[in-house]
């Protein structure tokens, strides 16, 4: 496997199946929940074969070193699921909510008109939500669980 092998999970359309998550809460008030539950299982499985290939370029990479294969495949099965999956699933889900009940109170629209509103404002808010979010993980990850494998001195590998 060369070096300049692309990323299929980062580097092309495949990457937005990460966020069907975040499309699917912004379409709970107008679909059935069972879609919406569809939706988190379309970006765990992004998620897992993310991981699953940075397990196996990691292999390939570091063919004596069977560690670095579990911390490739654990990095980015922990970082992928709440970056792309938990945190901005919950965040555009109580966005969507409050927006729902603020348009219920706050205006006279019917309610077929306040659902297709609430779901523009989740859609809208996904591309406002992914920097700060990644950053966030980044973060939290950095604080706790890469203390455990990162060799000192070694920067995290961006995502």
């Amino acid at each position: 496997m060369g070096a300049a092998e692309p990323d299929v999970y980062r580097d092309t359309w495949v990457r937005y199946l990460g966020y069907a998550n975040e499309v699917g809460e912004s379409f709970r008030a107008l679909v059935p929940v069972p879609v919406v539950w569809a939706s988190y299982g379309v970006a765990t499985a992004y998620v897992t074969a993310d991981a699953i290939d940075k397990g196996r370029r990691a292999a390939t990479a570091h063919t004596q070193d069977p560690m670095r294969v579990g911390v490739a495949v654990v990095d980015t099965f922990v970082w992928q699921g709440l970056a792309s999956v938990a945190i901005p699933g919950f965040t555009i889900n109580r966005l969507c909510a409050a927006s729902l009940a603020l348009l219920g109170t706050l205006t006279r629209w019917p309610l077929p008109l306040r659902r297709w509103a609430t779901t523009a404002l989740g859609l809208a808010a996904i591309p406002l939500i992914i920097t700060p979010i990644d950053r966030t993980v980044d973060f939290l990850m950095d604080s706790s669980l890469r203390k455990l494998y990162r060799t000192p001195g070694e920067p995290p590998k961006p995502h």
